[in-house]
């Protein structure tokens, strides 16, 4: 097993002990998906249903020109609002960009920074998700930095090198003690929106490696599983003593699915 201890201490106590010290976390990703009316209907089917528990956070990350109808909708529940990334800069001749503030300004939470998608579709390096990680700080938003391999770096048996060097680029630029303030989401990139599931065993892994990695930090950082969970198998993720929560795609799209997961995480 690759061995980063250079980021932090590494983490000796028992999950199992510390778990009570971090809440449950579930957060949905609409990805490029909705409209007003659309969303209306779904805002509508999860705030009539989740009216929120004791120990769990619940956010949705909608598209930016959806955030004032979610905000809206949202305002005063148990739920909180969230964007899917946001600039590195604060201000500028950024054309499309947007900023941190800009997201606190509409009362943003939390803002996901380093997706699978985004640094294979848009070409985010490492480098560049540290940034985003670091603005959204510098805002006073919670970043969710992704982490993941792809399924040719599993099957090379690199997963969790390619992870501990995700998160040693971030450490590097913000330092350890930022992620006081951060929450971690692994999402195996072959598992996102294909169907498949990492196995529990799989999943326990790698979110005990990165609760490791993470030092004294790893006891009280959320850390959420984030591949096609779904109702069925939310349960089980759950379970697991190092899964604090989860990322959601597909299902957060769906008001009963997304109510069922939240139920399942209290």
């Amino acid at each position: 097993m690759p061995n980063f201890a250079n980021i932090g201490a590494r983490f000796k106590g028992d999950p199992l002990s510390e778990r009570h010290s971090r809440q449950r976390l579930v957060v949905g990703n609409w990805k490029m998906n909705g409209s007003l009316a659309e969303n209306a209907s779904l805002l509508n089917g999860i705030t009539a249903h989740w009216q929120g528990a004791e120990g769990v956070e619940t956010a949705l990350c909608p598209p930016y020109v959806y955030l004032s109808q979610a905000a809206e909708a949202l305002s005063g529940g148990p739920i909180k609002l969230g964007a899917q990334t946001v600039s590195e800069y604060s201000n500028g001749a950024y054309t499309g960009e947007v900023s941190g503030a800009m997201l606190a300004d509409l009362g943003c939470r939390y803002v996901i920074v380093g997706h699978n998608e985004r640094r294979r579709m848009q070409g985010e390096t490492s480098d560049r998700v540290a940034e985003k990680f670091h603005a959204a700080q510098q805002a006073g938003l919670t970043p969710i930095l992704c982490v993941g391999e792809s399924e040719q770096e599993r099957d090379a048996g690199m997963a969790l090198e390619t992870i501990g060097h995700q998160l040693l680029v971030v450490v590097k630029r913000v330092g350890l003690e930022a992620f006081a303030r951060a929450v971690v989401a692994y999402e195996p990139v072959w598992a996102v929106g294909t169907g498949k599931t990492a196995s529990p065993e799989q999943a326990e892994e790698v979110h005990r490696f990165i609760r490791a990695e993470l030092g004294e930090l790893g006891a009280r950082t959320q850390i959420l599983y984030g591949g096609s969970v779904k109702p069925g198998n939310a349960e089980q993720l759950f379970a697991l003593p190092d899964i604090d929560g989860a990322l959601l795609g597909g299902a957060s799209l769906n008001a009963d699915d997304f109510v069922a997961i939240c139920r399942a995480a209290a």
